[in-house]
Parts: structure tokens; C-alpha cells; sequence
């Protein structure tokens, strides 16, 4: 079944912050392919039938165009259909990225699968031809002359493209790209063919395309297959060490995982095939067909948004890089609101998530009593960086505490398994002490939502606060200490009791801060109250709330995240929406969140911070917080889904 969705922004490789390419309109032959950040990254794609040319991929000026007939996007894939009088064409672009097999998960291969049958019931001679544009491998054009080498052997056809100057993580920042590394364009076709281009500009660098072609024939052979691959040769920076990505950790080099990958094409997509279908099912039960869209849209790109490796000791990192909001890496309040679509499928990579921030709490740099916000500029993970590291002004103590007791004990309980959080005890302990001096009322400060400011006594994130607590009684429950889980559960239902009185609107409704009557704001932090079966707000304690969300808090596009203005945020749209005591409820809420990608006319991967009445972005684009639109299904299989 079709997508029904226009995707603000299509999928075709999406494999890691840096390797990302995408469609940003409604048909593929339209405009040139980019990054998610908007920058040119150039594939073209032409089908040569009988001689004549036509284009199906890319923009090339005076070139003719195959008509595209449909375009659908699953969690794993994206297909489109075209024809001309001769052939019709079927391309697939697809990123197996099942979170079951981390070599898989990390390995920097993305396919592109092409099929060709007549359309007018003769035979046709046709070559399938994608080209790649070596600034791919540039974080702009022409900014180092690349080189070309053709690494084919016998069948394998592979053409690789690099700078000529490698310096290997030399650079920082967000709206940046890669440039160093090798890309490589390859098929294990019998009639595959590899070529490249070469280009003077006007400073006198040498650039690449390199172009493979398959031939085939609408009679006998319409099948032709390529990898489209990226050789990081470094992925990340650790304290000062460059680090693997997580596939090469056994000692695979990149041909050998590409000629891999091309074995393997047929059953993985079988795999992925199933896999998408049941996360659309699964989501359809959960809320309706829009939510499962929803969800298979944001699949690939909350995954992409990280890059797996492994540290010094052999443990899993999973680094999120903050895609146009300042590029932090392994930020905790991007990892919190993104985990429930990492509980789902692989809580270990949750862990990953958390690994840098232990690590860094632990050093001698980090002198407060409450969590580290980040570890540094993606990709260079060498300590906070947020409020110029260690300024005591931009902090968000509350906000980080509560994630990371929060994340803890979700990643305990989808594993029934305490070790990880007792490994980092005493940080969880001092940060739960944290909680229970500051978080009944907090002072003024920053939580997540930070483009806000900062705001004092915010009821939200004493909600946070409550959770956090909730959530070390949890684990000191799971570990048996069970007087000091019943110390802390009593502790954090006192707070409740505090929390409803000094939130209360008189209508039933609860404010943005305790010392602002008549205001609102979303309360998605109450979720893990229902999620971790606390029962800590007492039954209909959010009717009221949840009513006036649909009823007079939304847009057209949303519901605003509270009264200061009329933006939304996504991830916080759906939380909140799960508050809601019954389907119908969810659904009117996250249907018009369906509506604001569909009908945007920012043609961008998924912003998770937009206007209610325009549906366009405000900024965030493609980042990993999407993986919160997940936290109904999360609701609905159970926290320990992972076990099931």
C-alpha cells in the first residue's frame, strides 16, 4: 500500500549523520539529491533505452525525464515507479538498518535496486546508469581535489572517490559535511561497468563523478543492483582517541563489507521487508494508519542521526550528533526523548547513548553535583561544550538528572537486567540526591526546550524531577534494596501531592509555572508515570489537561507546546498525546501532526520544531528526537517489549 504522506523531505541513503542523501521534492527527476543539511549531494540516475536517454534521478539541464508513476516509503525503503513509452522502471532505495545486528546497524552500505520490464510489449537494450558526485566526500565542492580508483576485480565492478588531502576528523560544527574518507559506487552485476569523470574549476581543483552502469534487457535480465558506500576511515574522536565505527571492529575492511552487502541483497530486503510491515501494522493498531506513517518516516532518520561505534573497552556507543540545533554530541536531552524507538528494537544502543555522559561525569573537569549536558561538537566528543562546558549560567541540572535516572531505569526494565545501572550507581545516586533537594519547584533554568529560555518554577520539569526520583526507586527495587525504593517512591508521591496543588488552574488544567495562573504547557514528562505502571498521578488527573489540548490549545498543525507561543515540538506533541485516556483522543491530536509534514512547505527531513499555523519549520531538522513518536507503541507492547 502507498504511502498516502507527502514526505517533506524523501529518504535515499541514510546511514550516519554524515552519509545522507535525500529528495527534497515531490518527484526524484525533479531537483538535485542533497544532504539533509540542503547542500548539494549530487546522485543522477539515467535509464539509456535503445539509445535514448532518459533521466530519473537528479536535475541535468535539457535532459528528458521519465515520468514517475508512484513513490512509497516504508521504515527500511524507498520506491519509486517510472515509465516512458518503452520500459517501465521500478528503483528502490533501501538501508537495512535493523537494530538486531549492530554490524549491520553500522555498516556504511546503502542499496540502490533497479528493475526494468517493457511497457509496450517489445524487447528494449537498456543500460541503467547512477552517477555520484564527489562532494559527497567534501564538505563543499572544489574544497580539495579528489582522486579516482577503480578497485574492480572479477565479479565486483567498484570505482571509489577521495580527497586527495586526508584529514581524518579535522572539523566540528553542524551545518558542515565530511571531508575525509572514500566514497565507493559498486555492483557484483555480470555486466556492470565503472567509469569516472573528471573536472577542472576555475581554482584549479580536480573533481570526480564516478558512474557505473549495468546493462540489461527487458527479455532475459531486468535486474541490476548497486551499493552506494562510505569509508570514514575514523568515525568519531573520544576523549582524544578516534574510534572505529562499530562494523569494523572484527577487522572487515570496506570491499570486503561492500561485496558483502551485494551477497546478501535478496535476503536482506526480504528482512527489511517484513520488519517494515509489521512496525506499520504494529503502529496501525496502535493508533491509525497516519501514526504508522508516521512512524515509517521516522524510522530511518532518528537511526542516521547516529553513528555506531565501539570504545576502548569494547562497549557499544551510539552518538547522537544535534542536527541543526548546535551539533552537540550525545546530548541527554536529545537521547531522552529519542529512546523509545531504541527500547523497542535494542536497548543496548540506549546504553550506548549513555556511555560518554558516565564517563564524562566521572572526570575531574565535571565539578557539579548534576548531569553533564553533552560531550562535546559531533564528532569530536572531548567534553561538554553546551554553556561553554563547565558555565554554571546555561546548565539544565533538573532536566539532565531526570533523563538519565529515567533512561536507566527504562533500559533496566526492557532488559530485566540492573548491571548497567549499578556499574554507574553512584552517579545515579548523587543525581537522585540532586532531584529530591531541587526539582520540587526548580529555580530558574533551562530544561530541554531551551530555544524558550529560561523559566523558573516550571511544572514540567518538575514533573521530570518526580519521574527521576520514581525511576532510582525502580532500580534500587530491581536491585533489591527494598527500603530504599520505598524511601524514594514515598518521597516522589509527597512531590505528587505538592505538584497537584501548586499546579492547578481552576478549570481542572495545570500551568506552565506554579506562579503563573491560567497558563499551560505540554506535560510529557507524566508519561513514564504510565509507562513504568507508578501510578503516582492519580487516575484522571490529566482528563482535564487533555481535553483542553485538543479543545484549545492546538493549531491547525498541532498542539502548541504551551502558552508562550505557538510553535510544537513532535516528540513532546506525541507524549503528550498518549496522556489521553483513549485512541480517538491520541489520533486527533497526532493526526494534525501528520498534516504539518504533509501539507509544509519546508521540504526538509522531519523538523521536530515548527509553527501550529504555518506547519513550517522553525529550525531541527533530521534529528534523532523523532524516535519519541515511537512512545505509544512503547506503550502498548510494554516497557520489557525487548524480551517479548
Amino acid at each position: 500500500m502507498e504511502m498516502n504522506l507527502r514526505a517533506p523531505a524523501v529518504p535515499l541513503i541514510t546511514v550516519d549523520p554524515y552519509f545522507s542523501v535525500w529528495s527534497m521534492d515531490n518527484r526524484l527527476n525533479d531537483s538535485d539529491t542533497k544532504h539533509w543539511t540542503g547542500k548539494p549531494h549530487r546522485m543522477t540516475g539515467i535509464a539509456s533505452v535503445d539509445g535514448n536517454e532518459y533521466l530519473f534521478m537528479g536535475d541535468t539541464p535539457n535532459s528528458l525525464k521519465m515520468e514517475q508513476t508512484s513513490l512509497d516509503i516504508t521504515a527500511l525503503s524507498t520506491a519509486y515507479r517510472f515509465v516512458c513509452d518503452e520500459i517501465q522502471l521500478e528503483v528502490t532505495f533501501t538501508t537495512p538498518l535493523l537494530m538486531d545486528d549492530l554490524n549491520l546497524l553500522s555498516r556504511p552500505v546503502s542499496y540502490i535496486h533497479s528493475k526494468v520490464r517493457s511497457n509496450d510489449g517489445k524487447n528494449h537494450s537498456v543500460t541503467i546508469t547512477i552517477t555520484v558526485d564527489d562532494e559527497l566526500c567534501q564538505n563543499l565542492k572544489y574544497e580539495f581535489p579528489t582522486e579516482y580508483a577503480d578497485l574492480s576485480q572479477p565479479g565486483f565492478t567498484c570505482g571509489r572517490v577521495g580527497s586527495k588531502i586526508q584529514n581524518v576528523l579535522s572539523a566540528a560544527g553542524d551545518d558542515i559535511r565530511i571531508n575525509w574518507g572514500y566514497l565507493y559506487l559498486a555492483s557484483n552485476h555480470n555486466q556492470a561497468v565503472v567509469s569516472s569523470s573528471a573536472g577542472t574549476n576555475n581554482y584549479g581543483t580536480l573533481n570526480h563523478t564516478v558512474s557505473l552502469s549495468i546493462a540489461l534487457d527487458t527479455e532475459h535480465n531486468s535486474d541490476g543492483l548497486f551499493a552506494v558506500a562510505y569509508d570514514d576511515i575514523k568515525s568519531i574522536e573520544y576523549f582524544h582517541e578516534p574510534l572505529n565505527a562499530y562494523w569494523k571492529k572484527d577487522g572487515q575492511t570496506i570491499e570486503e563489507a561492500i561485496r558483502q552487502a551485494l551477497s546478501e541483497y535478496d535476503r536482506l530486503f526480504k528482512k527489511c521487508e517484513l520488519f517494515s510491515s509489521k512496525l506499520y501494522q504494529d503502529a496501525k493498531e496502535s493508533g491509525n494508519e497516519k501514526y504508522a506513517e508516521l512512524l515509517s518516516l521516522a524510522y530511518r532518520q532518528a537511526i542516521a542521526a547516529h553513528k555506531v561505534c565501539v570504545d576502548p573497552n569494547g562497549d557499544v556507543l551510539f552518538i547522537s550528533k544535534e542536527n541543526f540545533s548546535n551539533g552537540c554530541a550525545a546530548t541527554v536531552d536529545v537521547t531522552y526523548p529519542s529512546i523509545p524507538q531504541f527500547l523497542i528494537y535494542n536497548p543496548e544502543l540506549v546504553k550506548g547513548m549513555l556511555r560518554p555522559i558516565f564517563k564524562y561525569a566521572s572526570m575531574d573537569v565535571w565539578h557539579f553535583d548534576f548531569a553533564p549536558h553533552d560531550v562535546g561538537t559531533y564528532p569530536l566528543l572531548n567534553g561538554q561544550v553546551y554553556s561553554k562546558g563547565t558555565c554554571p549560567d546555561w546548565q539544565m541540572p533538573v532536566e539532565e538528572c531526570g533523563n538519565m535516572l529515567i533512561c536507566c531505569a527504562a533500559v533496566a526494565l526492557a532488559e530485566n537486567d540492573i548491571s548497567f545501572a549499578q556499574a554507574n550507581w553512584s552517579h545515579l545516586e548523587k543525581w537522585c540526591n540532586y532531584l529530591i533537594d531541587n526539582g520540587v519547584d526548580p529555580d530558574n533554568q533551562l530544561c530541554t526546550d531551551d530555544f524558550a529560555g529560561h523559566l523558573a518554577h516550571n511544572c514540567n520539569l518538575s514533573i521530570k524531577a518526580i519521574m527521576g526520583i520514581a525511576s532510582f526507586s525502580l532500580l534500587n527495587r530491581l536491585a533489591g534494596n527494598e527500603d530504599k525504593a520505598e524511601e524514594l517512591m514515598k518521597i516522589a508521591g509527597s512531590m505528587v501531592e505538592k505538584w497537584l496543588v501548586m499546579a492547578a488552574n481552576e478549570d481542572g488544567t495545570f500551568r506552565l509555572a506554579f506562579d503563573r495562573p491560567g497558563s499551560f504547557s505540554m506535560k510529557y514528562n507524566a508519561v513514564w508515570d504510565q509507562i513504568f505502571g507508578l501510578n503516582l498521578f492519580p487516575k484522571d488527573t490529566f482528563k482535564a489537561e487533555t481535553k483542553a489540548y485538543i479543545e484549545k490549545h492546538s493549531g491547525p498543525y498541532g498542539l502548541m507546546l504551551d502558552n508562550r507561543n505557538t510553535y510544537t515540538k513532535s516528540d513532546w506533541l506525541v507524549w503528550s498525546a498518549t496522556l489521553c485516556d483513549n485512541k480517538e483522543d491520541f489520533t486527533t491530536i497526532v493526526d494534525r501532526l501528520w498534516i504539518a509534514y504533509n501539507e509544509s512547505e519546508s521540504r526538509v527531513p522531519m523538523t521536530d520544531f515548527y509553527s501550529t499555523t504555518t506547519a513550517k519549520i522553525l529550525e531541527f531538522q533530521n534529528r534523532s528526537v523523532q524516535g519519541g513518536l515511537f512512545i505509544k507503541l512503547l506503550i502498548d507492547k510494554g516497557i520489557n517489549c525487548y524480551q517479548k
